[in-house]
């Protein structure tokens, strides 16, 4: 069994306590909280299990990372606090950890993550002889490896579109929603999310990703964006309200250009209520989805809906992109020391959790 570590137990930590401890080849050994209000309570708990888990939250990553655990799941966000996240990752890291992670965007595709990033990891890789795979669902799964394995069932490819449409209402996450994105801002105040290169910055690097394993050159990357006002005034049932007149929904492209064409594209449309922008692709129950379209012979659209947490779409899509760290887990483990990404690390079969009681 491999002594695997959750940093963090909010909406992803707590996907992740639930996955490691379904893993047959791992064991769940500590919990690190920032929030003190967390620390001394069971890991079962922190995570809505039915049942108690016998591991106690605790706020002394040292002490923990003392003990030299095998793995690391960082789920602690990074959005907000990159430089925080990318210490407390790369202590991991030199502690011999492999490190699991969906925080840190530029290093989805470390190839091409600036020396701000990469460098302090492969430091850390150098001297304690850990490893990193940081993934996610979008980016992450949703325009890596699911689109790349559906090109494979075309005989011609002309564009391979990848889209998120989602109803961030589901989505508990105040600070990134309000402020990252900008839902119920003022139209006149361009969201952080939408300043020319942060599209790039968080999904460049799948767009290189694709283009590397599709054998193609780009010319260059782009990015397109839309935005609109909500007509009337909304009440969330997790958000709270957001005023008429306020931003209320976003649209926005990343382009890899191939030719002069743009052949690989990632695309978001993100609304905080069903009524705005009902003219912009919907999910099919306007909840929430990821889909992927090829456009070529034969045209190929696949679209992917999860739930969890009561039925909640973006807990969800949480639960996934910790399914597919926490399943790479042991693989790495393996593995020489290093810095990984989505193309190396294979996304395996479920063996071992076949009809095993969920947690």
């Amino acid at each position: 069994m491999i002594p695997t570590v959750v940093w963090g137990t909010g909406n992803v930590g707590r996907a992740a306590i639930r996955a490691v401890e379904a893993h047959p080849a791992l064991v769940l050994t500590a919990v690190i909280v920032h929030n003190p209000g967390k620390v001394g309570r069971d890991a079962g708990e922190l995570a809505g299990l039915d049942r108690r888990l016998g591991v106690v939250a605790t706020d002394d990553a040292t002490a923990v990372l003392a003990g030299r655990p095998a793995a690391v799941v960082y789920a602690a966000s990074g959005d907000v606090r990159p430089d925080d996240a990318l210490t407390d990752i790369t202590r991991a890291i030199a502690a011999g950890a492999v490190v699991v992670s969906p925080a840190l965007y530029p290093l989805y595709d470390h190839r091409g993550a600036p020396p701000e990033f990469r460098d302090p990891v492969l430091a850390a890789v150098a001297e304690g002889g850990g490893s990193l795979f940081a993934s996610g669902v979008d980016p992450g799964w949703g325009n890596d490896v699911l689109p790349l394995l559906l090109s494979g069932l075309g005989s011609t490819v002309d564009v391979i579109r990848c889209q998120e449409i989602f109803d961030y209402s589901t989505y508990d996450q105040p600070d990134s929603v309000r402020h990252l994105v900008g839902m119920g801002q003022p139209m006149d105040q361009e969201p952080m999310m939408l300043m020319p290169s942060v599209p790039t910055m968080v999904w460049g690097g799948q767009i290189r990703m694709m283009a590397r394993a599709l054998g193609v050159e780009l010319d260059e990357i782009r990015e397109t964006s839309e935005r609109r006002a909500l007509d009337a005034t909304v009440t969330t049932r997790t958000m709270g309200e957001f005023e008429a007149g306020t931003q209320g929904a976003i649209r926005f492209e990343v382009q890899g250009i191939v030719e002069g064409e743009p052949r690989i594209v990632i695309e978001h449309v993100t609304r905080i209520h069903p009524s705005c922008a009902p003219d912009w692709p919907t999910p099919p129950d306007g909840s929430g989805a990821h889909r992927v379209v090829i456009e070529g012979r034969p045209r190929i659209e696949v679209t992917v809906e999860c739930t969890d947490e009561d039925d909640n779409r973006s807990a969800g899509g949480n639960a996934t992109a910790v399914g597919r760290l926490v399943g790479a887990i042991d693989w790495l483990v393996e593995a020489e020391p290093g810095l990984y990404d989505a193309l190396d690390v294979p996304l395996r079969p479920a063996v071992g959790k076949l009809g095993r009681k969920q947690p």
